[in-house]
């Protein structure tokens, strides 16, 4: 059985007040008790309840972090400015990882309230799940990043995703390319939307015909974008460029070029949302769409501590701009999207 405070304050020789007086570091106890208190606590193995501390105190100390992917690179950086911003404030993380099922999502939703954090930050799966307003109910504080909440009042921060992904395909028909497929997540996610709306604003914008047949749509994984450049390349009409929405649908569909033989970009051209480390060592270099991630996360908690201090406050939706990587390319090295 775990070691209940009721077994240090027996083994100290004091009340349970003391005991936790001291574990919570309050003043006006004298070194011998706390010695023997702390000296108990070790020599039995104690650990708090956290659960139990947040009721006490009315705020816990962890912050939950919601993401939809964690295999995503993006949120590498997402995850490591959250955690700097929470230590510096002395909170720490509790990491969740969806898997872009609102099923799972709920559950974690549901485990935060029970934990009763001081705070959650969320990537969403649908934007439209239930659980969210939960959180609002429960007066817990809540931010979402790169995906749009629906019909839920919450902080925001996201980044400028029909202008970047426009400008992207813009550079993609400035290199004389006019059939140009485009490969992006569900339609579900506000990513996925804005995203494809980007690719057909920009190709209306020039006067070329918006077609379905080259549009995929899929779960933003990798093997989702291998099967849908294959499809692409399949078609009677291929076509000689494509976008794609985001890093790991981009390894994909590199990957269905480099088996089939053709190079980017000189016989295939790609356009891809999020940069990735990575990318500089393929030859010629890709263009993508850089997102600031970590200024999305340091950004995320600032807006979840503003809202810890004050909760009547209204709902903030920041939209940061990208910038477009442009390598190999007759385009300047940054050109800021959105500013």
């Amino acid at each position: 059985m775990p070691t209940k405070i009721e077994d240090v304050a027996q083994r100290a020789g004091v009340s349970t007040a003391t005991v936790s007086r001291v574990l919570s570091g309050k003043p006006y106890v004298s070194e011998d008790l706390k010695v023997r208190v702390l000296s108990a606590a070790q020599e039995l193995d104690y650990r708090p309840s956290r659960v139990a501390r947040s009721l006490r105190e009315q705020r816990s100390r962890i912050i939950g972090l919601i993401i939809s992917d964690i295999q995503n690179p993006f949120f590498t950086a997402i995850v490591r400015a959250v955690e700097d911003g929470a230590h510096a404030s002395g909170h720490a993380v509790f990491l969740c990882n969806t898997d872009e099922d609102e099923a799972k999502e709920t559950l974690y939703i549901d485990l935060m309230l029970a934990e009763h954090v001081a705070g959650v930050i969320l990537s969403s799966t649908t934007g439209r799940n239930p659980a969210y307003n939960h959180l609002i109910h429960a007066g817990i504080p809540a931010v979402a990043i790169d995906r749009r909440v629906y019909n839920v009042p919450l902080d925001t921060v996201l980044v400028d995703n029909i202008g970047a992904t426009r400008r992207a395909v813009e550079h993609l028909i400035a290199q004389g390319h006019r059939r140009i497929g485009a490969i992006v997540g569900h339609l579900t996610s506000s990513t996925g939307e804005e995203r494809l709306r980007g690719y057909t604003d920009a190709l209306m914008a020039h006067k070329i015909p918006v077609s379905d047949a080259l549009i995929r749509i899929g779960t933003p994984r990798a093997p989702v974008g291998y099967l849908a450049m294959n499809e692409l390349l399949a078609l009677p009409a291929p076509p000689t460029a494509v976008f794609t929405g985001n890093n790991l649908l981009t390894a994909g569909a590199l990957r269905a070029l480099f088996d089939v033989g053709l190079r980017v970009p000189e016989d295939f051209a790609v356009a891809a949302f999020d940069d990735m480390e990575w990318a500089i060592f393929i030859q010629p270099a890709l263009t993508m769409v850089a997102q600031p991630t970590y200024e999305i996360g340091r950004i995320a908690v600032e807006l979840l501590q503003q809202r810890i201090d004050d909760p009547r406050r209204p709902p903030q939706e920041i939209i940061l701009p990208a910038q477009i990587i442009a390598r190999h390319a007759p385009l300047p090295a940054a050109v800021p999207i959105g500013a």
